[in-house]
């Protein structure tokens, strides 16, 4: 069995097509089938399912030997790391995946870890919720940024960056522009543009709005921070943001921030790494660098930094 014949059954149950998965190994498609066939002869049991030469999924055996071949491959990927650091120096690529709402501070790690493995790169992909689950189960992540209280995730080690601090971002000179705090219900009356109901973030800020007995009614709802923040110039609407948004976006011109208060409170955000044997190097540095960046720190001194100016 090669671990050229596992590659192409990974990227086959990923694509769900015999040509795509082809394409993505940079082979012929011929050799991919033949490859698939002489894994399923060399096991003795049968992999994929065929209609009529089409891929149809696994067999319950070919879901079996799938794993294992995430798990195989995960072990040579750690094994090539290892030997590179011993030769002096991390390389390879650390594959990052982020909730699009942690994205705006995504650099606060990034960098310094790119800055102390210069012969190291970065993947980073902004990925939902689920999304982050499976990379991180089939192990085609090595760590996620992501919401630590997800229930979906499943051996992994967490490592908490900060907890979200809910602000509304209104016009100069709208009605609560000079409150020092603002209540979720009198933000609610406000026109808003928030974030999509499918996304996380957007969910979390219903459950604040709710515990406060509102209920928001957005106009604009949009799936990106940037699509959001590309509304919110020309003092006509409001929206409720995270205080780590303010490291990427700032406080748009003609806007005021203002804390919100109420009886709930914003989840944590942290780095997740998958728990198993060995560990990834690449995710044990960006946790070693994680450890030491006081993302929560850096955060609280901006949002200070803000919200002085908003009072001088």
């Amino acid at each position: 069995m090669l671990l050229r014949q596992l590659e192409y059954l990974v990227a086959l149950a990923r694509e769900r097509h015999f040509a795509r998965a082809a394409a993505a190994c940079y082979v012929s498609q011929p050799s991919l089938s033949a490859a698939i066939r002489r894994l399923e002869h060399d096991l003795d049991v049968p992999i994929v399912r065929r209609g009529r030469r089409k891929y149809e999924g696994l067999t319950p055996e070919g879901e079996v030997v799938l794993a294992w071949a995430h798990r195989i491959l995960a072990e040579q990927d750690a094994l090539r790391q290892e030997l590179s650091a011993l030769r002096g120096g991390l390389t390879g690529t650390l594959r990052l995946g982020v909730v699009p709402t942690a994205l705006p501070v995504a650099s606060l790690l990034t960098t310094p870890f790119c800055e102390r493995h210069p012969r190291a790169g970065v993947s980073l992909e902004s990925l939902s919720s689920v999304e982050i689950t499976r990379g991180l189960a089939e192990f085609e992540l090595d760590a996620a940024m992501t919401y630590l209280d997800d229930d979906t995730l499943r051996q992994v080690r967490r490592f908490p960056l900060y907890e979200e601090r809910y602000m509304l971002l209104t016009p100069a000179d709208g009605p609560l522009a000079a409150s020092d705090t603002v209540r979720w219900a009198r933000a609610a009356a406000l026109p808003l543009c928030l974030l999509s109901p499918r996304m996380r973030n957007r969910r979390i800020i219903d459950e604040c709005f709710a515990a406060d007995g509102a209920i928001a009614t957005p106009a604009i709802e949009t799936d990106s921070v940037a699509g959001l923040y590309a509304h919110l110039p020309g003092g006509r609407w409001s929206s409720v943001i995270s205080h780590a948004w303010l490291h990427m976006f700032g406080v748009p011109e003609g806007m005021r921030v203002v804390p919100l208060t109420g009886p709930a409170h914003g989840p944590r955000v942290g780095l997740v790494v998958a728990r198993s044997e060995p560990e990834s190097v690449l995710a044990g540095a960006l946790v070693a660098v994680a450890r030491e960046a006081g993302v929560r720190d850096a955060l609280d001194v901006l949002l200070r930094s803000f919200l002085r100016e908003r009072d001088s």
